[in-house]
C-alpha cells in the first residue's frame, strides 16, 4: 500500500511540474498581458515633434521654465538647453517638507511648494529664499509662471493623509517679485498642475470640474464636468486641453469654448498628466498601462502594459515615449508602435515624470535620480538623492528636486 501511494504522489507532483513548465512556455511566448500594438502608419505625424516650437531667447532667459513639464504639450522635452552630465553641485537648500511636484523656473528664481503649503522664491544663483508664504495647506502640485504673477493650487488643511474631500481648495495668484496674494479663486480640492495660456488658466478639481479661469476676471470662462476627480494636470495644443480623470476617461476639449471634441476610455484612472506629440496623446493610467490616443480623434493607437501603476507623466523626444512604472523600471516605448525600446531597472518605484535634455533622460525614484542616454538607456549619471521628478534648467545650470532638499548643479567643464 505505501508503495502504491508513492508511485501516485510521484505521478502527481510529475503532472503538476509539467503544468508549471507548461505555463512558463506559454508566458514567454505571448505578448505583455493587456498590451496593444500600434503602427505609425496611422495618425503619426512626424513634423509635429517635441521642441518643433521655437521661443524667442528673450522669453528663454526671463522664463525658463513656465510650467510642470516644461511646454504647454506637457513633453518634458527641455529643448531650449543643451547642459549634459557631470555635474557639480554648486548650493542645496532645505524644503523643510516634501517636494512632491518640481518648480518652475522664471525672473531668476525657483518657485515651489512644499507639501505644507510653504511657498517659496529661490534665487537660482545662490539658492537662497528671496520670499516665502505660509498658506498651511496641502499641496501636490507644480505653480504656473506668467505676466510676473505664480499660480499655485492649494488642497485641504493638515493632515494631509487622508486627506478630506470636503473642504474647499484654492489657486491662490502671487506677485513673482514680492511674494504679496494678488488673489484666490476657490473650488473643490486643486491637485492638477495648471497650464496657462494666455489669459486662461487652466486645472482640474476633486470636485469634478475642470475650469479654465480668466486670470483678468478672477472668473471661470467655461467649466467642464466630468464623472470623477480630476487629479493630474491638463495639456494643450492647437487649440485643444487634454487631460484624464478618476472617470477611467480621457478628455478634449476645445480650449476657447469648453465643447467636448473626444472623450476615450481606460481601465483605470488617469492620475498622469498626458503628453502632446506626433498628433498623438500620451498618457498612463493606474492600470498598469501607458495609452496613445489620436490627438484629433481620440482613437486608441496602442497601450503598453509596465507591470504596475502609472502615474508617471511621459517625456517625449526622438519619437520616443519614456514613462516611470511603479514596477520600478523607466521604459522608453516607440512612439508609433508602443512597442518597447528598452528599459532601466531603477530599483524603486517611479512614481514621477522623467524628463529630457540633450540626449539625456533623467529619472527619480524616491531615494536617487538618475541620467541615462535616452538612445541605449545606458546610465551616464546618478545622483544620490530624489523624488518623483528631477530635472529642471536654464541657461546657466540644472535643478534637481530631493526628498526634502533643492538642489543647484552645474555641469563640469
Amino acid at each position: 500500500m505505501r508503495k502504491r501511494w508513492i508511485v501516485v504522489l510521484g505521478l502527481l507532483f510529475c503532472a503538476v511540474a509539467g503544468v508549471a513548465v507548461a505555463g512558463v512556455v506559454v508566458w514567454q511566448d505571448r505578448k505583455p498581458p493587456g498590451s496593444i500594438r500600434g503602427t505609425p502608419s496611422v495618425e503619426f505625424v512626424t513634423t509635429d515633434a517635441p521642441g518643433a516650437i521655437v521661443r524667442p531667447k528673450e522669453v528663454v532667459r526671463e522664463i525658463p521654465w513656465p510650467t510642470y513639464k516644461f511646454d504647454d504639450q506637457r513633453t518634458y522635452f527641455a529643448s531650449d538647453f543643451h547642459h549634459r552630465p557631470p555635474y557639480r553641485v554648486v548650493w542645496e537648500r532645505s524644503a523643510r517638507s516634501v517636494v512632491e511636484f518640481p518648480p518652475v523656473v522664471a525672473y531668476g528664481r525657483l518657485y515651489y511648494s512644499n507639501l505644507g503649503g510653504r511657498v517659496v522664491a529661490l534665487d537660482t544663483e545662490t539658492g537662497k529664499d528671496d520670499w516665502v508664504n505660509n498658506f498651511d495647506r496641502c499641496t501636490a502640485a507644480s505653480p504656473a509662471v506668467g505676466d510676473g504673477v505664480v499660480y499655485q493650487p492649494f488642497m485641504d488643511r493638515h493632515p494631509c493623509n487622508p486627506h478630506d474631500k470636503s473642504q474647499p481648495g484654492y489657486m491662490v495668484a502671487m506677485n513673482a517679485e514680492t511674494g504679496k496674494e494678488l488673489w484666490r479663486f476657490q473650488a473643490g480640492v486643486i491637485e492638477s498642475s495648471p497650464l496657462l495660456i494666455g489669459d486662461l488658466l487652466y486645472f482640474g478639481s476633486w470636485d469634478g470640474k475642470f475650469y479654465a479661469l480668466d486670470v483678468k476676471t478672477r472668473k471661470p470662462r467655461w467649466t467642464f464636468d466630468v464623472g470623477g476627480e480630476l487629479k493630474g494636470g491638463p495639456a494643450y495644443s492647437k487649440g485643444t486641453i487634454y487631460f484624464g480623470g478618476y472617470d477611467n476617461r480621457m478628455y478634449a476639449v476645445d480650449a476657447r469654448s469648453g465643447r467636448l471634441r473626444w472623450s476615450s476610455s481606460g481601465e483605470a484612472n488617469f492620475y498622469s498628466t498626458p503628453a502632446v506629440a506626433y498628433g498623438r496623446v500620451y498618457v498612463g493610467n493606474t492600470d498598469g498601462r501607458v495609452y496613445a490616443f489620436g490627438a484629433k480623434t481620440g482613437n486608441l493607437l496602442w497601450a503598453t502594459s509596465t507591470g504596475s501603476y502609472v502615474y508617471s507623466g511621459p517625456a517625449v523626444w526622438n519619437q520616443t515615449v519614456y514613462v516611470g512604472s511603479h514596477s520600478g523600471r523607466l521604459f522608453a516605448l516607440n512612439a508609433g508602435s508602443g512597442a518597447v525600446r528598452w528599459s532601466f531597472d531603477t530599483g524603486d518605484v517611479v512614481p514621477g515624470s522623467p524628463g529630457v535634455m540633450a540626449g539625456v533622460v533623467y529619472v527619480s525614484t524616491r531615494e536617487k535620480s538618475f541620467g541615462l542616454d535616452a538612445r541605449t538607456g545606458k546610465q551616464l549619471w546618478k545622483f544620490g538623492d530624489g523624488r518623483y521628478s528631477p530635472l529642471l534648467a536654464d541657461d546657466e545650470r540644472v535643478y534637481f528636486t530631493g526628498w526634502k532638499t533643492i538642489y543647484g548643479l552645474e555641469p563640469r567643464r
